[in-house]
This record gives structure tokens, sequence and C-alpha cells, in this order.
């Protein structure tokens, strides 16, 4: 039998599908963006600001980091906070709701942790697939 966080609701997320209009398609499509789910795990522990954020998550450019805060305040996930001093400073944190994507950030963080090396793998795997079918390709068409 299969475990339920006690969260989840009692009917079924897409009874007629994952059609456009179905609420499990607007978290699945929320955490596909590329950083959302890493900014969301870098403001767990609180607010901070974004040079601390940038430096906690690496590799996520001033533009691209300002642009998913944004887009995540947007969404009601995260709250920017200004505070009038000099010079300026500014920190952003979780929302309640927010906070309410931990857990499922955390469950995918696990299970990365749990299976990353075969995904790895696989992916491996499915490059050398990709690159010996080139070569194949590449043989058939020096032979004409």
């Amino acid at each position: 039998m299969r475990h339920r966080p006690t969260a989840a609701p009692s009917w079924p997320l897409a009874p007629e599908g994952f059609i456009a209009g179905c609420r499990a398609r607007l978290g699945f499509d929320l955490l596909a963006r590329t950083w959302t789910a890493v900014v969301i795990f870098g403001l767990r522990e609180g607010p901070r600001r974004p040079g601390e954020l940038r430096e906690a998550i690496g590799g996520i450019s001033p533009k691209v980091l300002n642009d998913t805060l944004r887009r995540l305040e947007d969404d009601g996930l995260v709250v920017r906070r200004r505070y009038a001093e000099a010079p300026p400073r500014v920190e952003y944190a979780l929302t309640p709701l927010g906070e309410t994507l931990l857990g499922p950030v955390e469950a995918l963080g696990a299970w990365s942790v749990a299976y990353g090396d075969t995904v790895v793998e696989a992916q491996e795997r499915a490059e050398e697939r990709a690159q010996e079918r080139a070569e194949e390709r590449a043989g058939r068409g020096r032979g004409r």
C-alpha cells in the first residue's frame, strides 16, 4: 500500500488526465522551472539577501536569480522585504505558502541523492548510444 502524505487531497489529482487546466499540472509546471526548487531550498533556513542566496546556490547569475525571485514573488511563494537603510538592504524569504513546498522539494532532493548515480549512469549510456549512432551515420555517408 502506498503512503499518502497527510496533506494530500482524498480525491484524484487529475480525474480527467493531465489536461491544461488540471491543478496538479500547476505544481508540476511550477517545480519544472529551472531554478524554482533550488531557490526555495536555498531559502529554507530563513530570509537571505540576494548575494548570500546566490553564493549558497552557486552557478546562478544575478539576473537569473532576480528573475526567479520575482517570479516566485508573483506566485506568492516568496516575499521581498526592503529595509530603509544606507545602503538599502533587500531580503527574500519564503511565505507560508512557499514553506509548504519544502516537503516536496526535500523529497525530490532525497530521491536525487538516492538515485542520482543511477540516473547519471543511464544518461551516460544514452550518450554513448547516441555517439555510436552518429558514428554509424557518418560511416554510411562516407561509403556512398
